[in-house]
Formats: C-alpha cells, sequence, structure tokens
C-alpha cells in the first residue's frame, strides 16, 4: 500500500477552504481543513502531517505564532498565506521557520505548484536517515541495520517506523494518535491495541525499558539519558 501525505489547511475562510482541499486531494495526498488555531492544536496533536498551509490571520490568532509552535515541535513543512504582500508579515513568518509563502489572490496552479516542491522535499528528507550511535546502540536507519552491544536485531517495518519516531523525537512525548497516524497513515482500520503491542515488541528487542517510556493516558517518549 503506497504512502499518503497529509495536508492541513488552517484557513478561516470556509469556502476557500472546501476549495483547496477538493483541489490538493488525490490518490497520493490527503487533504482536510479547520478554521481556528484552537482546531489546528488539536489536529496536529493526534496526527502527523507532512505539510500545513497556514493562513497568517485567523479569527483566534496569529498564524506566526502557531507556526513557531509547529516548528519547535514537529517535523512538518509550513506554507504561509498572506492577504497582502507587506513585508513584514512575510519576514515574520520566514524568520520563525515557514517554508514558502503564498499571497492573496493566488492562483492554484502556483499553490499547487509550491505544495509539490514541499511534499518532494519531505519524502527526500524521510529516506536521508542517520546513523545513531549511543550507549550499546547502533542504529543505521540507511541501511536498516540494528545491533546492542554488537548483537544485530531484526525488527520488522513497523518496529523500524517507531523507532525512528520516537529517536527522532526524543525526550517529546508522543501521543498515541500521533504514533499511530505516522505509522499506519495510509490505513484507515488500524487495531488499537496495534500501537501497544509494537511498542511492546521494540521494547523487549532492545531491551530499553529504561528508554522507552510510557506516560499514561498520553503516548510514549523516548526518555534521553545521555549527554
Amino acid at each position: 500500500m503506497e504512502n499518503i501525505s497529509n495536508i492541513l489547511i488552517v484557513e478561516d475562510d470556509v469556502a476557500l477552504a472546501a476549495g483547496l482541499c477538493r483541489a490538493l486531494s488525490s490518490q497520493e495526498v490527503k487533504a482536510e481543513s479547520c478554521t481556528s488555531l484552537k482546531s489546528a492544536h488539536e489536529k496536529i496533536l493526534y496526527k502527523k502531517y507532512e505539510l500545513i498551509i497556514l493562513d497568517v490571520n485567523l479569527t483566534d490568532g496569529n498564524g506566526v505564532d502557531f507556526l513557531k509552535e509547529v516548528k519547535q515541535n514537529y517535523d512538518t513543512s509550513v506554507i504561509m498565506l498572506t492577504a497582502n504582500e507587506l513585508e513584514m508579515d512575510i519576514i515574520a513568518g520566514l524568520e520563525e521557520g515557514a517554508d514558502d509563502y503564498v499571497t492573496k489572490p493566488f492562483s492554484l496552479a502556483e499553490l499547487r505548484a509550491r505544495v509539490n516542491t514541499q511534499l518532494r522535499k519531505s519524502m527526500r528528507e524521510e529516506t536521508k536517515l542517520p546513523t545513531v550511535a549511543f550507549d550499546t546502540y547502533v542504529f543505521d536507519f540507511e541501511k536498516m541495520q540494528f545491533s546492542n552491544d554488537g548483537n544485530p536485531i531484526e525488527l520488522s517495518k513497523t518496529e523500524q517506523k517507531l523507532l525512528w519516531c520516537l529517536i527522532n523525537n526524543r525526550d517529546i512525548t508522543l501521543s498515541r494518535g500521533f504514533l499511530t497516524n505516522y505509522i499506519w497513515k495510509s490505513s484507515d482500520f488500524v487495531d488499537e491495541n496495534a500501537l501497544s503491542v509494537t511498542v511492546k515488541c521494540l521494547r523487549d528487542k532492545l531491551s530499553a525499558q529504561k528508554y522507552i517510556k510510557t506516560i499514561h493516558g498520553v503516548g510514549y517518549v523516548w526518555q534521553i539519558l545521555w549527554k
């Protein structure tokens, strides 16, 4: 089953948001929208998005503040939508880490091209996985080779994705919803116990009980125990 890229459109113009969802959705891309920062906060907590299209001016706050939060806590590309070409808005967004910006009014063809650029960038970055070595562990994500104290460890594809997500976000508590959507994002039918079973298998195979911590009622975290 092929991977699907998830896009979140944060835009308080309901008609525009609906139109963008229809225009950007395809077999490879699933676009959804929300009209407020409150709703956007809830969505990114429980789902992984490869790209967020974010309006600067929203009814319940400033999109730049939300952009800052996203860039501090998530590995997600962001395209800012600005209502005008004010240099101040553009600079503020870029300084807080925006990957691109589009000024209104914009052509759909231009936005689609910029979206495709960011999605290709996201896919390239996901394939450039590093080697992580600490304590007695060596995780070579490029070659998909994993060892503890020199002993090779066989991990399933699902366990590899979970390990990468935990390591890449170490010391950050990841919700069950976030992890479930990251690992099985192309499937609408996932058993509710699948994540618990996968975490237990990974923890046991790596003998990583002191690293992979369960945060009851929330999710899991790879706890940093090294400098």
